[in-house]
């Protein structure tokens, strides 16, 4: 084997990550929220960004605006809470200082659901009451509305309901048979309690109607509102895509705060200022790449599903990433970047930007099938299906390949099934 030592020169090419490049893809896939977020940061370091918000934005930032115009929006409105409506039914004044307390250590520990996730003993440890007089005050809350309130289970939630209902069939399927009924061992059950399979589904019918998650009433959190990066508008029966800036805040230059330290004739402070000047000019011709790639990308999505734009969702055929990537002569990594966490504003509604895309499925037609297309020709052969013989997803896979012409895997049916939320056959089966 020859091995030589020696100083050899090599000529190579390589592409250097900077902080720069890192920061402008990073900027890239952020959302609206996040943006604004980066901004915010970055003009709290560098004294020479200026950030001007929307007249909206600022009557929000000033705390609902302290001007008199807007009295009307400081006026707090005081929410109903779980708490309050439970003790409202209560004779708080007739009841001893240790049970009031026994209550409300049951209702400050139900979580979400209105479900209680301590044990008896944990109360009566935490009050010092006795066991027995903590189960007496759990079974008052249970008769208490929302009915189903302070159950430990959803087996038990629902069994209160029963109760109060005065459902008995239901009342001794839920306390005694829970999992054969859940499982719908239908034909088990129906052998144990010598009752016909229509009585179950009656039961089944019956049990429907109550509240799995009886606190959810009073869960007061707050709506989570989406800002839409992108409009596409329908103008003189063309499409007409445009940036929504306007929703975030605009960014500019501190020119009076330059000019004050331009002043000082001091190189350290022109250090400073060169360097957050830089920054300055980076951020801001990243802000508008950031928007020319989101009109580039969101423009090439409408040309190319433009029936989808003009008549909904159903029309949406498919498309890749990669091919908007080609198109546009981009890397189907920007593309990706582009779509993560965006929304467009369309004519039919708001949604993400990467709802457009969708893999081909095969077909015995010509025509391209989108995934989107084949759920809905699932969920609507379950729809029409006999629900005293529900077809299975063999069934189903034939149905679709033999009248819609599309081509799925039983499993595959099995997915988009799950994905629809729609249960198995055996599960969807009635027995009236």
């Amino acid at each position: 084997m020859n091995m030589r030592v020696g100083l050899f020169q090599q000529q190579t090419l390589k592409l250097a990550m900077t902080q720069e490049l890192s920061q402008a893809i990073a900027l890239l896939q952020y959302s609206s929220q996040e943006l604004t977020a980066f901004l915010e940061s970055k003009a709290l370091e560098n004294p020479l960004i200026s950030l001007d918000y929307p007249q909206s934005l600022s009557i929000q930032r000033r705390g609902n605006g302290q001007d008199p115009k807007y009295w009307i929006e400081q006026i707090g409105g005081e929410q109903w809470t779980l708490e309050k409506h439970l003790l409202s039914q209560l004779n708080v004044k007739k009841l001893s200082k240790t049970r009031v307390n026994i209550f409300l250590q049951f209702i400050r520990n139900m979580d979400d659901n209105g479900y209680v996730r301590v044990t008896s003993e944990d109360i009566a440890e935490v009050t010092g009451s006795r066991v027995e007089e903590v189960a007496e005050c759990l079974k008052l809350i249970h008769q208490l509305e929302p009915f189903g309130i302070g159950a430990r289970n959803l087996q038990e939630c629902l069994l209160i309901q029963a109760r109060i209902a005065k459902h008995k069939l239901a009342e001794k399927i839920l306390e005694e048979y829970f999992l054969l009924f859940a499982e719908k061992k239908w034909k088990e059950l129906s052998g144990k309690l010598h009752v016909s399979l229509k009585e179950i589904q009656s039961v089944s019918d019956f049990i429907q109607t109550l509240n799995p998650r009886p606190g959810s009433l009073y869960d007061h959190d707050k709506a989570t509102y989406i800002i839409p990066d992108v409009a596409v508008e329908l103008r003189n029966g063309g499409f007409i895509v445009s940036n929504l800036d306007k929703n975030g805040p605009r960014i500019s230059s501190n020119e009076s705060y330059l000019k004050e330290m331009k002043q000082h004739n001091d190189q350290q402070v022109d250090r400073f200022l060169q360097e957050k000047w830089q920054e300055f000019q980076w951020i801001e011709r990243s802000i508008q790449q950031r928007k020319e790639t989101i009109l580039k990308v969101m423009a090439k999505i409408v040309e190319k599903q433009s029936e989808c734009f003009y008549k909904g969702m159903s029309f949406l055929i498919p498309m890749t990433m990669k091919e908007i990537a080609l198109d546009l002569e981009i890397h189907e990594s920007t593309v990706s970047r582009v779509v993560k966490d965006k929304y467009v504003r369309a004519p039919f509604g708001t949604l993400e930007m990467r709802a457009f895309f969708t893999s081909t499925l095969q077909s015995t037609t010509e025509k391209d099938i989108s995934a989107r297309k084949a759920k809905k020709e699932v969920a609507q052969a379950i729809q029409a299906e006999d629900k005293r013989k529900p077809i299975s997803d063999q069934d189903i896979s034939h149905l679709l390949q033999a009248e819609a012409g599309i081509i799925l895997s039983r499993r595959t049916v099995a997915k988009y099934r799950d994905q629809l939320g729609i249960p198995s056959s055996s599960k969807r089966k009635r027995y009236d």
